[in-house]
């Protein structure tokens, strides 16, 4: 876990997402690994969780930083599934 110069929590992680979606009615496979930050309380949360476990996440898309357009997960909550 680090801190903002303001003191606050921040824990940077990497989500990984595995499910069966259907698209044009074929069902399809999908993976992918996504990039996301906690702050504060939510920052907590996530460090009390081992790695591979699963969760439910709500939160919202950002792009990285002003110079980058990459995406990256914003998390508000974070439970145990």
């Amino acid at each position: 876990m680090r801190y903002t110069p303001a003191g606050v929590a921040r824990v940077a992680l990497t989500l990984s997402h595995r499910s069966q979606q259907s698209e044009a009615n074929v069902e399809r496979q999908v993976q992918c690994e996504v990039q996301a930050l906690a702050f504060a309380e939510v920052a907590d949360k996530v460090t009390q969780f081992a790695i591979g476990q699963q969760v439910k996440i709500r939160g919202f898309l950002a792009q990285q930083s002003i110079r980058s357009r990459q995406l990256i997960v914003h998390i508000n909550d974070i439970i145990l599934e």
